[in-house]
């Protein structure tokens, strides 16, 4: 049979060449490729079964699990496209992703599934729902258990051929709207995203190769994102076409210690956090406690959906003598892996070195700006992008465009300008800019600013209302010191762990530009994030609003 750039390809061609290597820790699961590959298609022949074909729809609503990936291999080996659910949402969240993405089965942990409640019923297109058991004993009608499912099915691998246009579907939430599929040709995913088979170089010229690569020998790499979130998937991913060893960090809260010492009993190589989320109270524990986890193997940690900052690499670095590198990817849904970060800027901003010449900073007429201008513009990747937006011909307009040149652009949202070394200087989403008194801020490069403040552990920059501007820069900090004021009442002036507002701004007017610095600060005891470390910018902002507490 001809193999093809197809995950599922991929991923048997390796399961051939290393059979017995330990393919997957998740939790107290451990399983071969060739074990993970069984169940694989024991997931395939069942949904097969229930009529579920090429092309078809299927949820996965899950934590990090086992059966997160068996459930995403068996629906690539079928030619079906998996559909990742974001295991937060609230029912009516769940049932949009489910509805818009016309899913035709659901696999789900039990307690999940539950909460779609009656939001279930007006799911038009599902018809087939397979239930992992996750220890509650909530009512699930009219499903199939996962263990029994797999029981009763095949083994074989009697598929039809595959191909590198079968679509990679990635549910993307963002910072607003509503969940938006991002549509690829699997060829493309794997070469944007998982960098072809060959992170340090030119991808893999022929499927076959991942074979022989796999025989060299993988990396034993930890996973503590979410399965559900792109970057999580990625890196899961290059493990499983390289023939490396994925652990999956299963818990379902960020655990600092258990996440150590589950890395020290795999002899974890390489590590997937979220910016400072994990990446920060790894550094504290490590610091707090010295000695107490040996990650002596660790080379090399890599953090995706979120940037980690110059401080906390600098402490990763002097707590882990092993470690070589700290790399942040720069990326997205819409463009795949673009680049690693290199040096901030002098102001703080996070600055990125394109992975080739694919990646570029787009002006108003959608031309390349050149090197040293100095003119801001849009983050843009050409080549190998997605097909568009599923079911949203307007935003696949607005997002995928033609450029001045002819060639096909991926607008990221990002703005940028182009350092004189042709490295990318990143200035925020422009979704996020803030106009005030006729001036564009760009939020993230004030948050870079204060986070190069000795004190400062995370901090988020918003616009306020004002009658003079239009809109005021302020912004929410919490400090690596003592906690502060956990109400967020605290204002400009106000002091917390021995630094207050007043310094804060006065440190970033020192390398800001006046317009751009915050008129106030509120230093609260945690600035609030997801568990994935996105942004939550609407409650940094009900901490300006009338009576507000951030509560």
């Amino acid at each position: 049979m001809t193999r093809a750039f197809n995950l599922a390809d991929l991923f048997e061609i390796v399961v051939d060449a290393v059979p017995g290597h330990l393919a997957l820790v998740a939790g107290a699961t451990r399983l071969t490729f060739r074990e993970l590959d069984e169940r694989a298609d024991r997931v395939a022949h069942h949904l097969a079964a229930a009529g579920v074909g090429p092309g078809d729809h299927v949820s996965i609503l899950a934590y990090n699990r086992a059966e997160w990936i068996e459930a995403q291999i068996g629906a690539y080996k079928l030619r079906a496209v998996p559909v990742n659910v974001n295991y937060r949402y609230t029912a009516d969240e769940l049932a949009y992703v489910i509805a818009d993405s016309e899913s035709v089965a659901l696999i789900g942990e039990r307690s999940l599934i539950a909460r779609l409640g009656g939001a279930r019923a007006g799911l038009g297109h599902l018809r087939h729902v397979v239930v992992v058991e996750d220890g509650s004993d909530e009512d699930v009608p009219d499903a199939v258990r996962y263990e029994d499912a797999l029981a009763a099915a095949s083994t074989g691998r009697d598929y039809g051929e595959r191909s590198g246009d079968d679509l990679y579907l990635l549910y993307t939430g963002g910072t607003t709207g509503m969940p938006k599929g991002v549509m690829w040709r699997s060829e493309d995913i794997f070469m944007s995203a998982m960098f072809g088979g060959n992170l340090m170089g030119d991808p893999v010229a022929a499927p076959e190769e991942m074979g022989g690569k796999a025989l060299e020998g993988g990396v034993t790499t930890m996973v503590c994102a979410p399965m559900m979130h792109g970057a999580g998937m990625w890196v899961a991913w290059i493990a499983l076409t390289s023939g490396s060893t994925l652990v999956l960090w299963t818990g379902r809260t960020f655990d600092t210690g258990a996440v150590l010492s589950a890395a020290v009993a795999e002899k974890a190589q390489s590590m997937l956090l979220v910016g400072d989320a994990m990446a920060r109270p790894i550094a504290d524990e490590l610091a707090a406690r010295p000695g107490a986890h040996d990650l002596s193997q660790l080379l090399v940690i890599g953090t995706g959906g979120a940037a980690t900052s110059p401080d906390v690499k600098r402490r990763l670095h002097e707590l882990i003598p092993s470690l070589l590198a700290v790399l942040d990817a720069f990326g997205g849904s819409e463009t795949g892996a673009s680049g690693q970060a290199v040096e901030p800027a002098a102001d703080g901003s996070p600055r990125f070195m394109p992975r080739g010449a694919d990646v570029a900073v787009l002006d108003e007429s959608l031309r390349r700006i050149e090197p040293g201008s100095g003119a801001v513009g849009q983050l843009a990747r050409t080549g190998r992008i997605p097909l568009g937006y599923w079911k949203d011909e307007a935003k696949t307009a607005r997002t995928f465009v033609i450029g001045a040149d002819g060639e096909r652009w991926a607008l990221q949202g990002d703005m940028g300008r182009v350092d004189a070394d042709g490295s990318i200087i990143l200035l925020g989403r422009g979704s996020l800019v803030i106009n005030t008194g006729g001036e564009k801020v760009f939020v993230e490069e004030v948050e870079a600013t204060l986070k190069t403040h000795p004190a400062v552990y995370d901090a988020l920059v918003v616009g306020v209302p004002d009658e003079r501007l239009g809109a005021r820069v302020a912004a929410a900090v919490s400090l690596a010191g003592p906690a502060s004021d956990p109400s967020g009442e605290a204002a400009a002036g106000a002091t917390a762990g021995g630094v207050g507002a007043d310094e804060l701004i006065a440190h970033c007017r020192a390398v800001l530009a006046g317009f751009k610095v915050p008129r106030e600060i509120r230093v609260v005891a945690e600035v609030q994030r997801s568990p994935a470390g996105k942004a939550d910018y609407r409650w940094a902002r009900s901490l300006y609003a009338p009576g507000g507490s951030g509560a």
